[in-house]
Order: C-alpha cells, then sequence, then structure tokens
C-alpha cells in the first residue's frame, strides 16, 4: 500500500507542478481562459472578469506550490484537502464544459498540449481517483527531509513563482507554445496541406411516408425514400484539419489586406486587441519607434479590434503616423500577451516580438 501511495503522490504532484508551470509561463492567456468561462454564456459570472488576471495567478502559483508540497511531504493534511477541493471544481468546469460544449480547450496546459473537454474531464477524472485515494491514506504520505528544509522548499518555490509570474507579465512568455512565435511564418500557418482529414458530416433526412415520420440517417448521399422530403439535420461527427493559424485577417473598410502584407518585405505590426484597456502611456514610445522603423524603410500599421473612431481618438491623441486595422479581438489576443505590443515581420516570418515595455530592444536594418 505504501508504494501505491508514493505512486499517486509522485503522479499527482508532478502533474499538478507541471500544469501549473505551464500556466505561470503564460498568467495572461490563461486569464483569458477565465474571462471565457466567466461569460454570460458559459458561467455567467461577468462579475469575476475585471478579477480574472488576479484569479489567475493565484490559481497557477497555488497549483505549483501544491505540487511541490505533496511531492516533499510539507503539511500533508492541508495539502491534500486543498487538492481536493481544487480538483473537485476543476473536475466540475471540464464536465460542464464537455458536456455544454461550452469551452472547447480548457487551458490545462495553457497553449503547449491542446486536450478536448472529454479529455479534460477525463484526465481529471483519473486526478480526482488519485487525489481521494491520497486523501484516505494521507498517514502514509511520509515527509522526504526535515521541517526546516521542507518550509525552505516550498518557501523558494513560492518566491521562485512570484518572480517568475512577475517577468512574464511585464515581458512576455519565456516559452512561446503560439503560431505567432519567433521564426513562425504566418502564411505558412494558414495553410491547409492537400492530405488534411476532411470533417465528416452526418445527415438525418426526414420524410413523411404514408402519414408517419422517417429518419434516414447518410453521411452526405441523399435516401431513396417514396415519400414527401420533410428536412434535413447536419451533425459533424468528425472534425476536419484546422490549420494552426485561422480567422487572421487586416481588414479595412471591409477589405482584407493579409495577403498583401504578408508579402511586405518589412512590416511592423503595433498590435493592441483593445484600445479602450490599452497601456496607454506606451503609445508615447510607440509613436517613436514607429518614425524610427519608416526612417528604414519599414511599413508600420497598427491592428485593433476597436472600432475607427476609437483608434481615430488614439492616433490624434498620440500622434500616431500610421493606420489602423481591424482583426478579431481573440486572434489579436493569442499573437501577443501585451496591450499594446509589437511584431516585426519579413515576408510574413515573425523575426521580433516585443512587450511594450521593451519597445527600447526593437532594432530596425537600414
Amino acid at each position: 500500500m505504501k508504494y501505491l501511495v508514493g505512486a499517486a503522490r509522485w503522479i499527482v504532484g508532478i502533474l499538478f507542478v507541471f500544469s501549473g508551470l505551464i500556466k505561470l509561463n503564460d498568467p495572461v492567456g490563461f486569464s483569458f481562459k477565465l474571462e471565457e468561462y466567466f461569460s454570460p454564456a458559459v458561467l455567467d459570472l461577468d462579475f469575476l472578469t475585471p478579477y480574472a488576471l488576479a484569479i489567475s495567478l493565484f490559481v497557477v502559483i497555488l497549483e505549483v506550490l501544491l505540487g511541490v508540497m505533496l511531492l516533499v511531504g510539507f503539511r500533508v493534511k492541508f495539502t491534500v484537502w486543498s487538492l481536493l477541493l481544487m480538483i473537485i471544481f476543476f473536475t466540475f468546469l471540464t464536465f460542464y464544459s464537455a458536456y455544454y460544449n461550452k469551452v472547447t480547450d480548457c487551458g490545462c496546459f495553457g497553449d503547449a498540449i491542446k486536450l478536448t473537454p472529454w479529455e479534460s474531464f477525463t484526465k481529471d477524472i483519473i486526478l480526482l481517483v488519485l487525489i481521494v485515494f491520497l486523501f484516505v491514506k494521507k498517514d502514509l504520505i511520509s515527509a522526504v527531509a526535515t521541517y526546516k528544509v521542507r518550509s525552505l522548499v516550498c518557501l523558494l518555490a513560492l518566491v521562485a513563482s512570484v518572480i517568475y509570474a512577475n517577468y512574464v507579465l511585464n515581458h512576455l512568455p519565456v516559452v512561446d507554445f503560439r503560431p505567432y512565435k519567433l521564426g513562425a511564418n504566418l502564411e505558412d500557418g494558414m495553410n491547409v496541406p492537400d492530405d488534411a482529414p476532411k470533417p465528416i458530416y452526418e445527415y438525418a433526412w426526414k420524410f413523411n411516408v404514408d402519414g408517419q415520420e422517417k429518419i434516414v440517417v447518410t453521411q452526405g448521399e441523399y435516401p431513396s425514400v417514396e415519400g414527401e422530403f420533410i428536412g434535413v439535420e447536419t451533425t459533424e461527427i468528425q472534425e476536419g484539419y484546422e490549420p494552426p493559424i485561422h480567422d487572421f485577417t487586416i481588414e479595412q473598410g471591409g477589405q482584407d489586406f493579409a495577403a498583401n502584407m504578408l508579402q511586405e518585405d518589412r512590416l511592423v505590426m503595433v498590435i493592441a486587441y483593445d484600445l479602450a484597456k490599452s497601456d496607454l502611456h506606451a503609445f508615447t514610445e510607440v509613436r517613436e519607434m514607429a518614425k524610427e522603423a519608416k526612417s528604414a524603410g519599414y511599413k508600420v500599421i497598427g491592428m485593433s479590434a476597436s472600432d475607427e473612431e476609437q483608434a481615430a481618438t488614439v492616433r490624434k491623441k498620440y500622434g500616431l503616423d500610421f493606420e489602423f486595422y481591424f482583426t478579431d479581438q481573440t486572434t489579436l489576443k493569442t499573437i501577443i500577451r501585451s496591450n499594446p505590443g509589437i511584431l516585426v515581420l519579413h515576408k510574413g516570418t515573425v523575426v521580433q516580438k516585443k512587450h511594450h515595455n521593451d519597445i527600447d530592444e526593437l532594432t530596425f536594418k537600414k
């Protein structure tokens, strides 16, 4: 039994540390996922949306800390109770998402490992079983060192997590798992291979046959039924291939300029998903950066989901000598975790990517 407890302890502890570190690398991304859960269409807890980032930081740091505490055997009773309450909450969320198809990706492992809603729920059920087992057998969870050493390890884990979180919040994630990372070509990311799996649909054809409704299910072909056709219901039973980059546009006046923009040899994108929520003081530096880039022969554009009036106001107030284009807000949030943030592209390939706090690190070759 002691060996089973040890195995469960290591599995749960390592998974919690790993999951927490992945999200700690990108707490802003996890906060966007929480906002999705808090929305009226999901849990209808919109009053929590303004606190999404704070909740994100608390949850991911706690996740790392609890994993470390379990591994070293520090305050076992508190640890297993906390793990049990956390996994019950997570299991409810993943079941709700899967059953009602509300959130298609729980964000359990950030952008590093994508899980379907049912895969996320299955993972949480396994963890729930293991944590309940540890809760029942908590007396068999032994300490791996003296109390002072265990206390020091947990304190170091907490301090390191806080320092790391502060760094990525004021810069960018250290490891970028998204399809807009340095070196990625956006056009390549939007392409669908010729041999890519196609979606499979199921069609439920309804007929009136001798006064009674008859349903015939096929995967596309029209059935040979002698009767009056009523209607058809279509259900996607297998998803097709979706390219890593989708819903990416650079629109202005109802026209998409993405194809042309991605052919530019020197392109600077100033990305602000919501100008009303931007760190507006940064646009003073953005203005100077844009002047420097233009003098070096770069084309500079702004990309935002805000309306033209808001964009015009910001341009006038900060003297920005470039135009804004419209792009989907979710896409912009995915591109860069900074509002505003800067992307420099060479024929569609990302060659520089900076948080607005690091604008001075950008270089423009003439």
